[in-house]
């Protein structure tokens, strides 16, 4: 008896590795053609985006449009992007989904001066719920490390502070790249960098040794760096896309100015996205926003815009029970000039 329970737990054993064996043949027999299939949602994006521009002849990108998820303003009725869908696309033996996030609906954490960037990182701290007292301390760290020098601003820090730590490593003193790179820099936590998805980003072991600890009781934010930043973009914020937290970003603009911003734009049923949504054509146009001081429109211009001309693309593909996620980022200059920046995958 104990002979036959032993061979047919090693049969067992056997049989179980072998599935697994499989398996995982399997998966790695159809990597080529899931990186095809990514490759076609990118391609996929890129018309949509190139269409958008070309053919429904509009000046301004905005959530209601198809490469944004929205049904497609009245423009769109009569072209290609009005029987064009972004989800489950099949092709070949799998399928894919896509979407596109415009970058313009964040602030450029790179872009401007250093005063007005100063000004932007402690709004944006005050925006996630951050201890006044910190402001100063966390914008300085971020200017420090993106400066090319060496100097440490007021409470903040250079490459003399991060190599006391363990792993020890060097301020970057260049533009950030990667957003993440802001988990380096001292005082930005992971609750204030994913804000209210902090709990879905466990601390890896770099994170965890820099002795950032995450209390048990810490108060979720609201928003997150992640939420509000980007490295790529224009620069200038899409009064369209923008959420009321970024809109807030701008200087002279409040949540009641950034609150009646989205409500103009949103149309007649106050949801964005919708069909009856009324976007900006021109900067110009803040003029209308109750509450808006115009002498400061021509400055607000300098800084806002109503397109859109750096995109994010996600696409899930699907084949069986594999799944991948792909990602890319477009640069749209002209409807026949749509570059892919950078094509990844997780």
């Amino acid at each position: 008896m104990i002979c036959i329970t032993v061979l047919a737990l090693l049969a067992a054993g056997f049989a179980y590795s072998m599935k697994v064996e499989t398996k995982l043949a399997q998966n790695s027999g159809s990597d080529t053609e899931m990186t095809w299939l990514g490759l076609s949602g990118v391609e996929l994006a890129r018309y949509v985006l190139a269409q958008q521009m070309a053919v429904t002849q509009e000046p301004y990108d905005a959530l209601n449009q198809v490469w944004a998820g929205g049904p497609g303003s009245m423009f769109a009725t009569n072209t290609p992007l009005a029987f064009i869908s972004l989800d489950n696309y099949e092709l070949g033996n799998g399928r894919f989904s896509v979407k596109i996030v415009d970058l313009e609906r964040k602030w450029n954490i790179n872009a401007g001066p250093d005063q007005l960037r100063e000004r932007v990182f402690e709004q944006a701290l005050r925006l996630i719920g951050v201890d006044a007292g910190d402001f100063t301390a966390i914008a300085n760290a971020i200017l420090d490390w993106t400066d090319a020098d060496d100097l440490e601003r007021i409470g903040g820090a250079e490459s003399h502070y991060y190599e006391t730590l363990d792993p020890p490593y060097f301020a970057k003193n260049l533009p950030i790249d990667d957003l993440s790179e802001l988990l380096l820099v001292r005082g930005v936590t992971p609750e204030i960098y994913w804000g209210p998805s902090a709990a879905s980003h466990p601390q890896s072991a770099f994170q965890n040794r820099l002795g950032f600890v995450r209390p048990g009781s810490a108060l979720a934010h609201p928003v997150g760096l992640v939420d509000l930043f980007t490295p790529l973009s224009t620069g200038r914020i899409n009064l369209n896309t923008a959420s009321l937290m970024t809109l807030q970003l701008i200087p002279f603009v409040d949540e009641n100015i950034a609150s009646e911003i989205i409500r103009l734009r949103s149309g007649p049923d106050g949801v964005d996205g919708t069909e009856d949504d009324t976007p900006f054509s021109n900067p110009g146009e803040l003029i209308n926003v109750p509450g808006m001081n115009p002498q400061i429109i021509p400055e607000l211009q300098r800084m806002c815009d109503v397109r859109s001309r750096t995109f994010e693309v996600q696409v899930d593909v699907e084949i069986g029970s594999y799944k991948r996620q792909f990602f890319a980022i477009l640069g749209r200059n002209s409807p026949r000039d749509v570059q892919i920046l950078s094509f990844y995958w997780k």
